[in-house]
């Protein structure tokens, strides 16, 4: 009798239940990107620095233990569909943008000159003749920049237990990174032809 209604239970308690898959939330991503972009981009030394939240409503263990389950049992029962938060409050997301932010100061000089620009793919790129006495310092920042926002953008990915959107991530900061482009600065429209804002 006692395994009977255990049984009954089991069966009950399983169809009941729903797996959530977790997608890509592209629409924070890109609120998210702008925040960050904006920041990195601040010249004012006197501004403290702001201070990005983590977007998720749980905390991090929490979220673990949930996508554990979910893997789970998620052969089994049927799924329902929702977007995720993306927390952006790690330690390595806060040291790359913090690097990010004080190389910006010597940037921004190269991008009003015109010689700086940004790829359809969000990175930087060496436009136009560069002085022989920046052209190696240019080479330089442009190098760890690049190399920073492939950290930044696996580091995000990281952060919320999806390393797989990486990819995602980059897409969306690159079109950002052209949208939050200041005046006069050169970016690369989608057609790979090179415009000024």
């Amino acid at each position: 009798m006692n395994i009977k209604k255990l049984t009954m239970f089991a069966v009950l308690f399983l169809t009941a239940c729903v797996t959530i898959n977790i997608y890509f939330p592209a629409a924070e991503a890109e609120k998210i990107a702008d925040e960050i972009i904006q920041d990195i981009q601040t010249l004012d030394l006197e501004k403290p620095q702001a201070k990005i939240k983590p977007q998720s409503a749980f905390p991090a263990w929490k979220v673990s233990i949930y996508r554990f389950v979910d893997q789970a049992i998620s052969v089994v029962i049927p799924s329902a569909h929702a977007e995720a938060n993306l927390s952006v409050d790690s330690a390595d997301i806060r040291r790359i943008t913090a690097d990010m932010r004080a190389r910006f100061g010597e940037l921004n000089p190269f991008y009003d000159q015109g010689v700086l620009a940004i790829q359809a793919d969000g990175l930087l790129t060496t436009k136009g003749k560069v002085s022989l006495k920046d052209r190696n310092k240019l080479n330089k920042l442009v190098a760890a920049e690049n190399a920073d926002r492939y950290k930044l953008y696996q580091a995000i990915a990281n952060a919320n237990g999806h390393p797989e959107w990486a990819k995602q991530i980059k897409s969306t900061f690159a079109q950002r990174w052209i949208t939050n482009a200041q005046p006069s600065w050169w970016y690369q429209a989608a057609n790979g032809s090179w415009k000024k804002k």
